[in-house]
């Protein structure tokens, strides 16, 4: 610790000597002479000359008095604002509002120096623009340039007009958490404070003088009302452990025994969701320990890590999913071909029906997966928010059973919403299935709730979506059974993740209703007390249609729906041009369409397309492709081989959802979507759909 005040530890005790202010005396003691020098000659047995000397004298001996007195003058820092600069482990000083060092810890001496004052000019510019701030009470940041490197640095007020400065060890990237507090070192030694100082007493966080040395097992000799704040009446005279939770107690104590300096993560025996980070500073046979609440802090770091755990798994699942689909629409396709061999009264076509019905059920559980990594083909409909409960009401009840109850609240001025409908139905009957599974597993009946609103963005904000901006349809599904347990919360929505019995449950509902809700650029929260039930909550964005919208609606309610019929007679002429770069899909594929008539040309990548395209310019009636390929994919080749097409009409077929390569193919016309799994049926009736169309 060094003290820049009265004396410098590096002078052993003695005044360093200012130039000027030395100067300044001499010159003095010269003009004084000179001024004297005429009384001299004069005589100083004369009344002039007495008393011409005896008025230089007396103005030198104040000069140099008052000359003595500005060297002197310092600004002695309070020992306990010393106490804890020492205490921490990154380079900190206090300073004056002028920029000059009143005291400072080692790491501060080893990085900055020894000067007495703050570096000026263009290294410290943008520091003392923090210092401003920081004298009128704002947490300021800046910028000390340090042996030609930037350094971040920290401002705030302290009592009496001194600013504390920090240099913070590592330079933090903006994230969504909070810049942490340093790690503290417990000082070696130090006179023993008698009382906290006032930088202690008027602090934010929490501060405590502690008699002994086991912070734990120590008693409270004074505490601020921060500390009280945080743990509840903290009299003098109780344990300062009785302030801390006993299981985190325990823990930081094991540390505190290994020798760690800290600092301590413990929760607060008042509200154990509460997280505070322990810091401890002994003097002499007395501990001064802080306590800083990191409970934002912590609750931020839990929201970013699921948040990427749960895109990473998204990720995953959607790279299976894919992979998965390509599986699934060969063995489809050849089932296809298969039953055409082996029709009804078959030996054969029982069990070739049964591996159908699995690969439907394998399909299944990949359009949910491709749910939850929000990469499901989508089709977007502006729906009636009330309308959609109401019809979708009728087979909930019959999915809840007699002995579960259902109930729905309609709010007024209910939305519209821009979704696609089967979704946002399956999200809707996922939570109300699980909020039956739950009341009936506790208790053997229940009520389940689900109210429909329009929310303003205040009321959105209260109930858990703190994003929300403008108006918000609101979808809450709620049960009045057990709960969800604190520890599973975090993983609810996981993928495969499940406290159901072994059997009766995929893992899947949640994480399908949470990729559905991310789709639709919704918002889902989760409120749940343990023996209050659960409610989950579901926030999507209001439709405003624009008055064209409204008229082209309008028109389109008043012509009558024509609805095109699939093609009876499946068989057709013409020539594909098929790309896939998955071998059994391609061929399998290529085979049962060409059993229909059709010519089709095969390529296996984007680059072999671009070469039959050109080697049959003119004539290709139809170009069929995957949309993820290695080297050129799907969009790319369209604009690539368009010259080579000319208007004929394009069809995609791929795992993924058409909004991911949607912007991709801005102004391309006759271009449709076909998701997979494909079967033979479906393709053969969208080919010669196509191009009757063209």
């Amino acid at each position: 610790m060094k003290d820049f005040g009265a004396t410098d530890s590096v002078g052993a005790g003695k005044r360093r000597p200012d130039l000027l202010i030395w100067g300044a005396a001499i010159f003095l003691v010269l003009a004084a002479v000179f001024a004297a020098a005429p009384a001299l000659r004069a005589g100083p047995a004369t009344l002039a000359g007495l008393l011409l000397l005896g008025g230089l004298a007396g103005v030198a001996i104040l000069g140099l008095v008052a000359i003595r007195a500005s060297t002197a003058i310092g600004d002695p820092e309070p020992e306990g604002a010393e106490a804890f600069v020492e205490a921490l482990s990154e380079p900190a000083a206090v300073t004056a509002a002028d920029g000059r060092l009143l005291a400072a810890n080692a790491a501060w001496i080893q990085a900055v120096g020894d000067a007495r004052r703050l570096p000026r000019g263009a290294a410290g510019a943008r520091l003392f623009a923090a210092l401003v701030k920081a004298r009128d009470g704002q947490r300021a940041e800046g910028t000390l340039i340090i042996a030609g490197q930037e350094r971040r640095a920290e401002a705030a007020r302290l009592s009496g007009g001194r600013l504390l400065v920090r240099l913070p060890s590592v330079v933090e990237k903006e994230v969504f958490v909070p810049t942490a507090a340093p790690a503290p070192v417990v000082a070696p030694s130090a006179p023993a404070p008698r009382s906290l100082d006032a930088f202690s007493g008027a602090s934010p966080f929490g501060a405590a003088l502690l008699e002994g040395l086991d912070p734990f097992n120590s008693r409270i000799l004074e505490a601020n009302p921060a500390l009280a704040a945080m743990t509840g009446v903290a009299p003098s005279g109780a344990l300062f452990g009785a302030l801390i939770d006993p299981p985190s107690r325990a823990e930081a104590e094991t540390r505190l025994a290994e020798g760690k300096s800290g600092p301590f993560e413990v929760r607060l025996a008042r509200d154990p969701t509460r997280i505070a980070h322990l810091y401890l500073y002994r003097a002499d046979e007395r501990l001064v320990a802080y306590l800083i609440d990191v409970s934002e802090q912590k609750q931020m770091e839990l929201q970013l890590a699921q948040a990427q755990k749960m895109q990473a798994i998204g990720q995953l699942a959607g790279g299976v999913a894919h992979d998965f689909n390509n599986l699934l629409t060969a063995i489809q396709l050849r089932l296809d071909e298969l039953l055409h061999r082996h029709p009804v009264g078959d030996p054969s076509y029982e069990g070739l029906n049964e591996i159908r019905q699995t690969g439907v059920r394998a399909a299944d559980l990949v359009r949910k997966l491709l749910a939850f990594s929000r990469k499901q083909t989508v089709q977007r409909e502006v729906l009636e928010l009330g309308e959609l409960i109401s019809e979708f009401e009728v087979l909930l009840r019959r999915l809840l059973r007699e002995d579960v109850k259902l109930v729905t609240d309609y709010g007024r001025d209910l939305p519209q919403v821009r979704a696609d409908k089967s979704q946002l139905e399956t999200a809707v009957m996922n939570l109300a299935v699980n909020a039956r599974d739950a009341v009936r597993a506790a208790k053997g009946g229940g009520v389940v709730r689900i109210r429909t609103a329009r929310l303003s963005q205040d009321e959105a904000q209260s109930l858990g979506f703190p994003g929300a901006e403008g108006d918000q349809a609101f979808i809450e599904v709620s049960d009045d059974g057990p709960g969800i347990p604190p520890e599973v919360m975090g993983k609810i929505f996981d993928p495969f993740f499940t406290t159901k019995p072994v059997g009766e449950g995929t893992g899947l509902g949640l994480a399908t209703v949470y990729g559905i809700v991310k789709q639709s650029d919704g918002w889902i929260h989760v409120h749940s007390r343990p023996g209050e039930g659960a409610a989950f909550r579901i926030f999507l964005p209001v439709h405003e249609p624009t008055p064209a919208q409204q008229a082209a609606a309008a028109t389109a309610a008043a012509a009558p729906e024509a609805k095109p019929r699939p093609p009876r007679d499946l068989s057709g002429a013409g020539r594909i041009l098929f790309v896939e770069d998955e071998d059994a899909v391609r061929g399998v594929a290529a085979r049962l369409l060409r059993a229909r008539g059709y010519e089709v040309l095969e390529a296996s990548d984007g680059e072999e397309a671009l070469i039959i395209a050109e080697e049959h310019a003119g004539t290709i009636d139809l170009l069929i492709s995957d949309v993820i390929m290695p080297g050129i994919d799907g969009p790319t080749l369209l604009k690539k081989a368009r010259g080579y097409l000319g208007n004929a009409p394009v069809m995609f077929i791929s795992g993924y959802a058409e909004a991911e390569f949607s912007d991709l193919l801005e102004g391309e016309t006759g271009v449709t979507f076909l998701p997979k799994p494909i079967d033979i049926k479906t393709l053969a009736e969208r080919v010669k759909q196509q191009l009757q169309a063209a």
